[in-house]
């Protein structure tokens, strides 16, 4: 009897979080996204040299919330939940909300290049730990409601249920049981409906056209180059963060980081925020400068220094994690690749499907979880699920050969010291 009191009491519960976290992820999607795009275009249009300085008053702002408002309480990101989740004393507490609200609101409006689903993440399932503390939900029950909300907000971000549940279970849990299940499916569930009633559109709106067997190869040698680039980004943004630890100067951390990134802005526009915009102006492009090598260039620069950038913004204190560069990255490099194999080899490839692909490949690679990035890969277009295998050979190829990649770098440099440090580090968290 107590037992099943209990679990009817976890499920209102997870009714109450779905609700809370619903909300505050459409709110937090809608508002950050408004005012992205009119400042981003109204200052790129009068006053282009002011995208120099604009992550510097965003991460400057960030600073000063954090000093005053926070009581010098530092956001560490999903690391957070892990710890909440593994300590039994542990618990995310309640000014995490509003935190990693504002904090990720203002690093991506003001420039900086990363995106709010980490903060999102991190938010929601503060909103999870918060009310299994206030509701007197038996203690075994902490992760159920912390993945309530979880769900509930990769749901709201990306109008994917499926998502919302498996990146639940794949990352924040990393277990299945018949609670966590339910709570997961009950909290989607209610995102879901509520994406119903208030409508939804697609990240990004190219319909995604049917795949020929003979691109297979394709998919399968684009995920490991998504692999090879998401090792390459993971460790930037480790080893960036560990150098700017070592600043102890407050004002040179914060400006040197969002100046570097603010000049990065200025040359290339389309890494602005979380570039979904970029991303969106360069698909568009790719019909009409699909033969260009000015263009490829374009795309190699993005590639290589978007993660350079959100490193920097994370390093000078910026909110956010891997989760949008990934999917940027891996969409552009899917296009210099399909674009490239079309030029030189007449490959006939659908540029607008390998995005999708890589966006999906690198996401997994990042994140090292594959189902959760098929399923938000095949929500990201009109018609993703059509190329739903191909997702899937992408994200399973990169997730592995990154997962080996990582084994091989962390032990080649066995007795060095930086590199130890960075083989804990990543021991301890699959990403930033």
């Amino acid at each position: 009897m107590v037992i099943l009191y209990n679990k009817v009491k976890l499920y209102l519960l997870a009714l109450l979080v779905a609700a809370s976290c619903t909300l505050l992820a459409d709110s937090l999607k809608r508002i950050t996204s408004l005012v992205q795009d009119l400042l981003f275009e109204h200052t790129e249009r009068n006053l282009p040299w002011l995208l120099i300085i604009l992550p510097s008053v965003g991460i400057t702002i960030i600073y000063f919330t954090r000093k005053y408002l926070f009581k010098k309480k530092q956001n560490k990101g999903i690391k957070e939940i892990y710890e909440t989740i593994a300590g039994r004393k542990q618990m995310l507490p309640a000014y995490k909300i509003p935190s990693h609200y504002i904090n990720g609101f203002f690093t991506v409006i003001f420039g900086g290049s990363t995106g709010i689903e980490v903060s999102t993440v991190v938010a929601t399932a503060a909103v999870g730990a918060s009310v299994h503390k206030k509701g007197n939900a038996a203690i075994m029950y902490k992760t159920e409601l912390i993945c309530a909300g979880v769900a509930a907000g990769i749901t709201v971000l990306f109008a994917s249920p499926v998502a919302g549940i498996l990146f639940s279970l794949e990352v924040i849990a990393k277990k299945v049981s018949r609670t966590i299940l339910a709570s997961t499916i009950l909290s989607a569930g209610v995102a879901w409906l509520y994406l119903y009633w208030v409508g939804s559109a697609y990240l990004f709106n190219f319909a995604i056209q049917p795949w020929h067997w003979h691109a297979l190869p394709y998919f399968l040698l684009l995920g490991i180059l998504c692999a090879l680039v998401a090792v390459y980004f993971t460790k930037t943004v480790i080893i960036t963060k560990a150098l700017f630890s070592k600043i102890s100067n407050n004002f040179i951390r914060v400006n040197l980081g969002a100046v570097l990134v603010g000049i990065a802005i200025l040359c290339l526009p389309y890494l602005y925020g979380d570039s979904y915009h970029g991303l969106n102006s360069i698909l568009e492009q790719s019909g009409q400068m699909g033969t260009s090598y000015s263009f490829y260039f374009l795309l190699l620069a993005l590639v290589l220094i978007k993660p350079l950038v959100a490193s920097l913004t994370l390093g000078a204190g910026g909110d956010g994690g891997v989760f949008a560069p990934s999917i940027v990255c891996g969409a552009l490099l899917g296009i210099l690749f399909a674009s490239l194999c079309n030029q030189l080899l007449n490959a006939h490839l659908i540029v607008v499907n390998f995005a999708l692909v890589g966006a999906a490949a690198m996401l997994s690679a990042a994140i090292h979880a594959p189902f959760t990035a098929i399923f938000l890969a095949c929500s990201l277009m009109p018609g993703g699920s059509i190329i739903f295998i191909p997702i899937a050979i992408g994200s399973f190829s990169a997730k592995y050969i990154a997962s080996k990649t990582f084994q091989y770098t962390v032990y080649s440099y066995k007795g060095k010291s930086l590199q130890m440090q960075l083989a804990r580090i990543i021991a301890r968290i699959k990403y930033s």
